[in-house]
Formats: structure tokens, C-alpha cells, sequence
């Protein structure tokens, strides 16, 4: 599964828990709804108005893991990990869908 979390949630979750002393140890911040890479990729592209991606293949994703001194396995293994501490504390996500995260942006890049 793609972890991923929209900078404004991003942004309003982190002042939360400023705010709430009560919450403490680890809070997982990631949307609520993970998914599969190519689903993530396929909505960006969308957004984008991209129509045909390139698969990355193995060692490209472990070369470039090397480069940047990660593990591949970072990209490479699932995790479904959900922000049930966040949603628990009553937290809304503005963005708790990547096609429309994506959308808005691609638009305010588009607009800078």
C-alpha cells in the first residue's frame, strides 16, 4: 500500500496535535485511505492530463534508493497503515481521497 497525506491535512493534523496535550507516542499521519502505487500513479497522471506511464522496474527503484542512501524496501513492501489515533481524536481530513488531493495539486501548481 502508498502511504500518502495531503499537505493541508498534513498541516492541520500536526497543530493538533500541538493543541492536545492528551495526545502522545506514536500517530500515524497518513490518509485514511492508503492504496496501491499504481492507483496513486494512475490518479496523478490523471490529474496531470497524462495518459501512458512507464513501469519502474526493480533495480531502478534500488538504484535510486542507493543514490539517495533508503532502503528500497520503503517502496518496495506494502504497509497499510491508517491514522487511527488522529481519526479517534476527532480529526477531518480535507483530503481523505488521493484522485482529489491530486487534482487540487496539480491546480495550485498549475496557478503558481
Amino acid at each position: 500500500m502508498f502511504l500518502w497525506i495531503h499537505e493541508a491535512d498534513f498541516a492541520r493534523a500536526m497543530g493538533l496535535l500541538i493543541a492536545r496535550e492528551d495526545l502522545s507516542g506514536t500517530i500515524n499521519l497518513a490518509s485514511p485511505n492508503p492504496l496501491r502505487n499504481c492507483d496513486f500513479m494512475r490518479a496523478l497522471r490523471d490529474a496531470w492530463g497524462i495518459r501512458i506511464g512507464l513501469p519502474v522496474p526493480r533495480y531502478m527503484l534500488e538504484t535510486g534508493a542507493l543514490v539517495l542512501r533508503t532502503e528500497s524496501e520503503l517502496v518496495l513492501k506494502s504497509r497499510r497503515v491508517v491514522p487511527g489515533r488522529l481519526l479517534a481524536a476527532g480529526f477531518q481530513f480535507l483530503f481523505p481521497e488521493w484522485p482529489a488531493a491530486a487534482r487540487e495539486l496539480v491546480a495550485r501548481w498549475r496557478a503558481a
